[in-house]
């Protein structure tokens, strides 16, 4: 089970490149693709899930055209998209037995198992009757990732996942996604380092449109072993430090600003060695990317 990603470039009618030249082999499990806001995750995203076509480029999953034959994609494909909508007056219930139908789930009694137990795994059971309307951001979210999963997808795409979810439905939704990496291809867009960090076996890094980096959330976090340094400084030192070392993150601890640089070797007596973390390892990606823009 593969999904196979080349030479993808998108410029929208304003003049935005969004994506440039983009290839990636993704394989079965949990795959990271980490970035910034308008880095391009979510045009890829929707590229794969046929909903827009490149300018170039090729896509293929398990021997798929994606671009000449997206509906045949869009049999084994579940996807939760960054935003969106659901209709007020109906409940959550009523909207997946809908969706299942839509899906290609014709037996009543197989649509129904599957809508029940779906609403088991996302917390949702005990409100299935209730109107979406009346859901919380949190409870909409959840509804979001049910109906993604309906018709057990080969191909499972979710754009920014944990958005407006509180820690304990996080780790929930954590665990749902590791179970269904053992037999899907699963692709989390997201900003948030710890989502990717937690889950991923392989990632990408991208900025720009372009992709950045490749790799095992190890092997990224190991190439900056012995070079990830911290010190705690009064936030009217923090210019000083900027200008004579590569700071590449920075936050307060017990009301002192504490600064992550890196470095060959110490930079000063002050400082502490670190064991580099996937955040580290981003942010100096950043720092040396907009140092070569700018």
């Amino acid at each position: 089970m593969k999904l196979t990603i080349q030479h993808l470039s998108k410029t929208y009618p304003n003049g935005v490149q969004a994506l440039k030249d983009v290839s990636l082999t993704i394989g079965k499990g949990m795959f990271g693709l980490l970035g910034q806001n308008g880095a391009g995750k979510s045009t890829l995203m929707r590229t794969i899930a046929t909903l827009q076509d490149p300018d170039t480029g090729e896509i293929d999953f398990n021997g798929i055209d994606i671009l000449k034959n997206p509906e045949a994609l869009r049999r084994v494909l579940g996807y939760l998209p960054q935003e969106f909508g659901v209709y007020p007056n109906v409940s959550a219930k009523e909207l997946l037995l809908h969706i299942a139908d839509m899906k290609g789930i014709t037996q009543m009694g197989e649509r129904n198992d599957q809508v029940e137990a779906l609403l088991q795994r996302v917390n949702l059971y005990d409100v299935k009757d209730k109107k979406l309307g009346g859901y919380s951001g949190g409870m909409k979210q959840r509804f979001g990732i049910a109906q993604a999963l309906l018709a057990h997808p080969q191909l499972i795409i979710v754009d920014e996942p944990t958005a407006g979810l509180d820690p304990m439905e996080r780790n929930r939704f954590y665990n749902l996604l590791s179970e269904l990496g053992e037999n899907s291809v699963v692709i989390l867009s997201t900003h948030i380092v710890e989502d990717v960090s937690t889950l991923c076996n392989d990632m990408a890094i991208i900025g720009n449109g372009e992709v950045l980096l490749t790799g095992s959330p190890m092997e990224i976090e190991t190439s900056l072993n012995g070079k990830v340094w911290e010190k705690q400084i009064n936030k009217s030192e923090y210019a000083s430090h900027r200008e004579k070392y590569k700071v590449i993150s920075n936050h307060f601890h017990l009301g002192k600003m504490l600064i992550t640089v890196v470095a060959d070797d110490m930079p000063d007596g002050d400082f502490y060695k670190k064991a580099p973390e996937l955040e580290d390892a981003y942010f100096n990606l950043l720092f040396d990317r907009q140092s070569v823009m700018s």
